[in-house]
């Protein structure tokens, strides 16, 4: 059965830390591109961060730079995203995503595999 499970959102406080988590099964995610992506309300997606199966295309959004680590654990099957001085704009559900080719981090693209979307949320 083909599963993509996220996990580790919740409330944080501004200034936080959090580690999203996406375990796959099923499929295999080092032979793909991997990506995390967000919507806030009334927003669409916008992609965060995306790393492509060679690992050497690698993607931050503006906003995240410097703040955000993207990566994957191939023995686990799993891929992760780690945010640190989290801020209120940063509110948002969060979705894992991964596709067969490399190419733009939009989510448009990446269409293979999806998370269900978990909630994050900044506030004090």
């Amino acid at each position: 059965e083909v599963q993509f499970v996220e996990s580790g959102g919740g409330l944080v406080q501004p200034g936080g830390s959090l580690r999203l988590s996406c375990a796959a099964s099923g499929f295999a995610l080092r032979d793909l591109s991997i990506g995390w992506f967000r919507q806030a309300p009334g927003k669409e997606p916008e992609g965060i961060s995306c790393l492509d199966a060679t690992e050497e295309s690698l993607y931050y959004r503006g906003s995240v730079q410097g703040r955000a680590t993207i990566s994957r654990d191939n023995a686990k099957n799993t891929m992760y995203l780690q945010m640190n001085r989290l801020k209120a704009e940063d509110t948002a559900v969060y979705f894992c995503a991964a596709e067969l080719r490399g190419g733009p981090c939009i989510w448009r693209y990446y269409t293979a595999h999806r998370g269900q979307g978990i909630q994050v949320t900044v506030s004090s």
